[in-house]
C-alpha cells in the first residue's frame, strides 16, 4: 500500500485528505479496514494524525469506528444509499429553491459546458463527477444557508462515494444523463420556479437512487447467487 505523503502542514487534515482520496480510488474498497499504524508508515505522519484524520472522516460518515473492532471504511448496501440519497433528495430541493436569484447561472452553465466537453472527448467518469460535485457545491454556496451548507458537507463524502460506485457498477447510464440534467437544472433556475426547481431537483437525485440500489441489488444477488 502506497499512498501520497502527507505534507508537514496540518498533518490531520492532510491525512484525512489522502485517506479519503485512498477510499475514492478504490484503494480501501467498502466495508474494507483502515489500520493506524499501516497508515501512518505509508503517509510517513504520526499515528495520532491518523487518528485525527480518520475522525474526521468518520464525522463525514465514510468510516465506521467500533471497539474490539476498528475502523472500516462503510458498506455501501441498497438501505445505505436509500438512506443517502433520500437525505440528499431534501437538501437539494431547498438548495435549488433558495439558489433562485442568488446563483451564478454563467458559472454553472461552464461547468455545464465543461461537462459536456470532457465527455465528447472521453474523459474517465471521475473527471465527470468532479465538475458535476462542483456543480452543486456551488448552488449550496449560493443558498446563503450556513446549517444548509453544513448539512450538505456532512453528507457530501457519502455521496461523493455512492456516485463513485453507482459510475463503477454502470457508468454508460451516468454518461448518457450527467450534461442533459445539469443543464436542465440551470435552465429551471434560470426562469426561476420555484416548484419546479424543487421537484426537478428532487427527482434529479431519486433517479440516481433508483439506479444505483437497483445496482446494489443486482450485485448482491449475483454475489450470493
Amino acid at each position: 500500500m502506497q499512498l501520497r505523503k502527507a505534507d508537514r502542514r496540518g498533518l490531520a487534515d492532510e491525512a484525512a485528505d489522502r485517506i479519503r482520496e485512498a477510499i475514492f480510488a478504490g484503494v480501501f474498497p467498502p466495508g474494507s479496514p483502515v489500520r493506524e499504524v499501516e497508515l501512518a508508515a505509508s503517509l510517513d505522519v504520526s499515528r495520532g494524525s491518523v487518528r485525527e484524520g480518520l475522525a474526521v472522516l468518520e464525522r463525514e460518515g465514510l468510516v465506521r469506528s467500533a471497539w474490539h473492532r476498528g475502523t472500516r471504511v462503510i458498506d455501501l448496501t441498497a438501505q445505505d444509499a436509500e438512506e443517502v440519497y433520500s437525505v440528499r433528495a431534501a437538501l437539494e430541493g431547498l438548495a435549488g429553491r433558495r439558489a433562485i436569484g442568488q446563483v451564478d447561472l454563467a458559472a454553472l452553465t461552464d461547468l455545464v459546458d465543461a461537462m459536456a466537453r470532457r465527455l465528447a472527448a472521453g474523459a474517465p467518469s471521475d473527471e465527470l463527477l468532479a465538475l458535476d460535485m462542483e456543480f452543486h457545491d456551488t448552488i449550496y454556496r449560493s443558498a446563503d444557508n450556513r446549517r444548509l451548507l453544513e448539512a450538505w458537507r456532512a453528507v457530501r463524502s457519502q455521496v461523493h462515494l455512492f456516485q463513485l460506485t453507482r459510475i463503477r457498477l454502470g457508468h454508460h447510464d451516468y454518461r448518457a444523463v450527467v450534461v442533459d440534467e445539469h443543464r436542465e437544472i440551470v435552465r429551471l433556475l434560470d426562469a426561476g420556479d420555484a416548484a419546479e426547481v424543487t421537484r426537478f431537483a428532487e427527482e434529479h437525485v431519486h433517479s440516481a437512487k433508483r439506479v444505483l440500489v437497483g445496482q446494489l441489488d443486482g450485485s448482491t444477488t449475483e454475489t450470493s447467487g
